[in-house]
């Protein structure tokens, strides 16, 4: 059973990244299942660190980004908003190019927050990161967004 209350188009949720850093990062939500969500993220220049590795912030960014897609998925919008409160992130390994995976998955959906984990992974298969979103269900009417 499916735990989104909107539309899994990946058009319609990538349009959504218009104009922000995700655009920025070329961060794209590639697939979306029953219950998880999937993003890329390209590894150059734009998600570089100095040493010529994907920079840990890029990654806490895509984790982010998939974390707070899928909450707000899960919600409708005219009512409710999902904001992220909390963000961890354990950096597993070094990726100097190519693209980055990340799969976001629930751990716990409930009426005034949420918990995701999201691993990341290169080309490979290999964990790159390993991070932990809490997101606040928040009323839409608070943000002024709607």
């Amino acid at each position: 059973m499916s735990l989104w209350k909107q539309p899994p188009d990946l058009a319609r949720i990538n349009g959504w990244s218009a104009n922000t850093m995700m655009e920025t990062l070329g961060i794209r939500i590639s697939a979306i299942g029953d219950d998880w969500l999937q993003g890329t993220m390209p590894v150059d220049h734009r998600t570089h660190q100095p040493y010529g590795l994907l920079h840990g912030g890029a990654s806490v960014v895509l984790a982010e980004t998939l974390g707070s897609t899928a909450a707000m998925l899960t919600l409708d919008p005219e009512k409710e908003l999902a904001v992220g409160l909390d963000i961890n992130a354990n950096h597993i390994r070094g990726v100097r190019s190519g693209t980055v995976t990340g799969t976001a998955r629930m751990l716990h959906v409930g009426r005034t927050t949420q918990v995701w984990e999201i691993r990341i992974e290169s080309e490979d298969g290999a964990l790159v990161c390993i991070s932990r979103i809490t997101m606040a269900v928040i009323a839409a009417r608070t943000v002024g967004l709607r």
